[in-house]
């Protein structure tokens, strides 16, 4: 996805599987409380992360990454870019 940062690509993963408008999702969005996110979910997140940045995430170094702003930070990290 030449042109998209990682915000942009993380952003269309969780709308399309939170099935969520892109102006709900926001730094500080919490994936349960403010996106409806289930547990199973948290799971098929990271699925589609990795599919979408073709990358391993480790499901324990990610535990802790409660709203999108979190994961898009570890994204960053994981791939570089902004």
């Amino acid at each position: 996805m030449a042109g998209e940062s990682v915000e942009d690509r993380v952003r269309k993963v969780v709308c399309k599987l939170l099935k969520v408008p892109p102006e709900k999702v926001t730094a500080k969005a919490s994936f349960v409380r403010d996106l409806g996110m289930e547990s199973i979910q948290s799971v098929e997140l990271i699925a589609a992360l990795e599919e979408e940045f073709g990358c391993e995430i480790d499901e324990d170094e990610v535990a802790d990454n409660d709203t999108f702003g979190k994961a898009v930070a570890y994204m960053q990290k994981k791939v570089g870019g902004k």
